[in-house]
């Protein structure tokens, strides 16, 4: 079994989610805010950012989570159909400066794949980008705006996220996928 390093634990996920939180509030004006994760883990941390920014403005502003399995740029290279899960934005994106969140930025195709979907719910002033952990090997121009954590990976390696929601646990990990076992 391969062994895995834990490079962010429940604490340092949660310091890291307040100080990105303050960063928002920092570069934006509250009422033209919006919030939106992409499915699955991107969506947990987008929930968890948007009750920090909340509370930091005193006040509630828009949450929506995006899911962008048809939007993929490998659809017809996949050996399996996408799963898919329901995108929930319930508010009106013009004029409004929407923060994506996703766990991971690898090589920037999740992203375009979200700002696609993005501009088909409406058009926003900017859109920005928020992630837990950047671990660099970018296939596309896309760089974000708010970073909680730079993982300078081999393409080898993989990380991890595991949120308590769905995981059972708060943690980033970076395993070596050239030292795991082959499943018999």
């Amino acid at each position: 079994m391969s062994e895995s390093k834990v490079v962010l634990d429940r604490d340092d996920m949660r310091r890291t989610l307040v100080r990105i939180a303050h960063e928002i509030v920092e570069k934006n004006p509250a009422q033209q805010l919006a919030i939106v994760g992409i499915h699955r883990r991107g969506a947990v941390l987008a929930a968890r950012l948007h009750q920090l920014v909340s509370e930091l403005l005193d006040g509630p502003l828009p949450l929506g989570d995006i899911d962008i399995a048809f939007y993929r740029d490998d659809l017809a290279t996949r050996p399996s159909a996408p799963v898919v899960q329901a995108s929930h934005i319930d508010f009106n994106l013009d004029g409004l400066t929407v923060v994506i969140v996703d766990d991971v930025l690898y090589t920037g195709r999740t992203v375009r794949s979200a700002i696609e979907a993005i501009f088909d719910y409406g058009r926003p002033a900017r859109v920005q980008l928020a992630v837990l952990a950047d671990r660099g090997h970018r296939e596309l121009p896309i760089r974000p705006d708010y970073v909680g954590k730079n993982l300078p990976t081999a393409r080898e390696e993989r990380v991890n996220v595991r949120v308590e929601e769905l995981d059972g646990v708060d943690e980033v990990t970076i395993t070596d996928t050239r030292t795991a076992e082959v499943p018999a």
